[in-house]
C-alpha cells in the first residue's frame, strides 16, 4: 500500500544523492510536493531534474542552502517558511581514531548532524502543531546504538538524534497522541565493514555525494521505501504515514 501525500509539502535535507535523494523521489511518487536541498545550486538542479525524469508529473523544486550552519538554516527557512513533512537527512561521517579527534571535529559533527535537525524542527514544528498534522523524521543509524569504535564522534551524533526525536514525539502527545513525530533508523553510513577493512575514506557528506563510495548495508532505495510504503497489515496497523518508529522501520526494511 502506497501512502497518498497529495497536498503535503515535504523537505528532505541533503537530498541531492544517496538516501536523501531516494526518499525525495519516493515522496514525490507518493504525491507530495518535494523540496530538494543541498549545498550547491548545481547539485540541487541536477537532483531536481533526475526526480522529475524518474517520476512523471512530480512536483519538485530545490533550495540550495548549507543546513550545517545557522545562517544556512535561516536561508532555507526564508525560501521555505512552512512544510508538512521534514526529513532531517543531512549529515557527515568520518573514520578517525578516538585519540585523534580534536575538539573542533566534535563540534563540527554536532553542528552538521544534530543542530541542523534541531534548528529546522524548532522552526517548522509549531506550524505542524497548529495545523494538527505533521511529520518530522530523523535519519539515524545503527551507529546510534552500536557505537563504532572507528567513529565514536559520529555515533555520538546519531544517539543525540534519537534523543531529540523522542523528545519531540513526547511533545505531541497532548495534541493528537498518534506518534506523528519519530525517528527512522536507516543506516545512512553504510560500509562499516569496509571501514574496518582499512578504508582511508576522508570525511564524506551523507546523502550529498563526495569521496569514494562505500558499500552500504542496504541500498538507498530501501530507506525510501521504508518511509513511503506500507503493507497495511495488522502488524503495521495501517499506521505507516511516516511515523518512523524503530519497530516499524525494522519491519519495513526487512520485508
Amino acid at each position: 500500500m502506497n501512502i497518498d501525500l497529495s497536498g503535503k509539502t515535504a523537505l528532505v535535507t541533503g537530498s541531492t544523492a544517496g538516501i536523501g535523494h531516494a526518499i525525495a523521489r519516493g515522496l514525490a511518487a507518493s504525491g507530495a510536493t518535494v523540496v530538494v536541498n543541498g549545498r550547491t545550486q548545481g547539485k540541487v538542479d541536477s537532483a531536481v531534474a533526475a526526480i522529475t525524469k524518474a517520476v512523471p508529473g512530480a512536483k519538485v523544486r530545490g533550495v540550495a542552502a548549507d543546513v550545517s550552519t545557522a545562517e544556512g538554516c535561516k536561508a532555507l527557512l526564508a525560501a521555505l517558511p512552512s512544510v508538512d513533512i521534514l526529513i532531517n537527512n543531512a549529515g557527515i561521517f568520518e573514520p578517525k581514531g578516538f585519540f585523534d579527534i580534536p575538539d573542533e571535529d566534535w563540534s563540527r559533527f554536532y553542528e552538521v548532524n544534530v543542530m541542523s535537525g534541531v534548528r529546522l524542527s524548532r522552526a517548522y514544528m509549531p506550524g505542524m502543531l497548529k495545523r494538527n498534522w505533521g511529520r518530522i523524521v530523523f535519519i539515524s543509524s545503527e551507529s546510534a546504538l552500536n557505537i563504532p569504535k572507528e567513529m565514536i564522534h559520529y555515533g555520538m551524533t546519531k544517539t543525540a538524534q534519537l534523543a531529540v526525536a523522542r523528545g519531540l514525539a513526547e511533545m505531541t502527545r497532548g495534541n493528537r497522541g498518534d506518534g506523528q513525530f519519530g525517528v527512522a533508523r536507516a543506516d545512512d553510513v553504510g560500509g562499516r565493514r569496509d571501514l574496518r577493512q582499512g578504508s582511508g575514506q576522508a570525511e564524506r557528506p551523507v546523502g550529498r555525494g563526495g569521496g569514494r563510495p562505500l558499500r552500504q548495508a542496504a541500498p538507498p532505495d530501501v530507506a525510501g521505501r521504508a518511509l513511503c510504503q506500507c503493507r497495511g497489515d495488522r502488524q503495521h496497523g495501517g499506521l505507516c504515514q511516516l511515523k518512523g518508529s524503530l519497530r516499524h522501520q525494522r519491519c519495513c526494511i526487512a520485508r
